[in-house]
């Protein structure tokens, strides 16, 4: 997988439009087992302990949380933690998104080989598989049993807490930018407001 994680995500998701499985699927276990370290689980710390917090009301509400989207995800597929840039009514049409507040830790569930990249201005941090195959040999039928081991031993905190940085570090840097086309092209050289370009109509938000 070291040849996906040298990609953008924009490049990551442009493959997953183009083409069919395994791509998405590559990524998706590349991505889950980066998230698990020996020893791990506990409670994280640090601005990552301090969003959840403050998005889930408490850690333990988090995990209830996140137990429940991963038990009740039907059929294949993989819950995640993800941190929400920026609001979006609809994610797409297979998993409806409710609207969110700006910047903000999100759990979802997705089927299949879909993840978050899919939906604009969502950054995933942690996932769990929970197609068949990735728990059914140790816990048969209790998928739930496998989702608690996961959080409670296997969770590595640090790799979560690394990709929100990065994920802050990346919405900063496109707020900047987006700040300078607006200084840049919101007037023309004559005063007059100049015609949005179709990236700045984009950008508008119709609600």
């Amino acid at each position: 997988g070291s040849w996906i994680r040298k990609a953008g995500d924009t490049e990551i998701t442009a493959k997953f439009e183009l083409k069919p499985p395994p791509y998405p699927l590559v990524w998706n276990h590349d991505f889950f087992w980066e998230s698990m370290k020996p020893g791990g689980g506990g409670k994280p710390s640090g601005e990552l302990l301090k969003l959840i917090e403050r998005d889930f009301g408490s850690f333990e509400k988090f995990v209830d949380q996140f137990k429940l989207v991963a038990s009740t995800q039907f059929g294949s597929g993989w819950a995640w933690l993800a941190y929400k840039e920026s609001r979006l009514d609809v994610g797409n049409a297979v998993n409806p998104l409710a609207t969110e507040e700006d910047k903000k830790l999100v759990v979802l569930k997705s089927p299949n080989a879909v993840n978050p990249l899919v939906w604009n201005h969502h950054h995933p941090l942690l996932t769990i598989d929970v197609w068949e195959h990735a728990y059914y040999l140790d816990y048969q039928n209790r998928r739930l049993d496998y989702i608690s081991v996961f959080i409670d031993k296997l969770v590595s905190w640090d790799a979560v807490s690394s990709r929100l940085e990065k994920a802050k570090a990346v919405i900063a840097e496109r707020e900047r930018e987006e700040d300078r086309k607006r200084r840049g092209e919101g007037k023309s050289t004559t005063g007059k407001e100049a015609t949005p370009t179709p990236e700045i109509l984009a950008d508008i938000d119709t609600n």
